[in-house]
């Protein structure tokens, strides 16, 4: 049980290996689509990509003379669910730095004008 998490939290600690996937998550993507939207050499998305797919992260298909990748969810899902238990620890931790920021907003925001009470205009009155 441990060491296939632990070979998928090694895969994903990789940046760039993140940021791929990071790009899928919105819609699939050719090699060439990530290469420049990462900036980064056409071997090193290649590289990348077969890691990911052969860790089952990404699948892909071809398209022409192009491959086209996309994200797989199962793979994250098991990811999500090792780390549900852990959640409890942080969620608290999170809710706490909300509190505090909206305490640091609402000293920070200029207090709002007074209004006036308008009075009615003779012009508007009916006789």
């Amino acid at each position: 049980m441990y060491w296939p998490m632990e070979s998928s939290f090694s895969i994903l600690g990789e940046p760039n290996r993140r940021a791929i996937l990071g790009l899928l998550a919105s819609s699939e993507r050719s090699v060439g689509e990530i290469e420049r939207r990462l900036r980064m050499p056409q071997t090193s998305v290649s590289k990348h990509l077969r890691v990911l797919r052969e860790a089952g992260f990404v699948t892909s298909r071809v398209d022409g003379q192009r491959r086209v990748y996309r994200l797989r969810l199962e793979p994250l899902m098991e990811v999500d669910s090792w780390l549900a238990p852990f959640r409890r620890f942080w969620s608290a931790h999170v809710d706490a730095l909300e509190r505090h920021l909206d305490r640091l907003d609402r000293t920070k925001r200029p207090p709002a004008p007074k209004r006036t009470k308008r009075s009615a205009s003779p012009k508007g009155r009916k006789r």
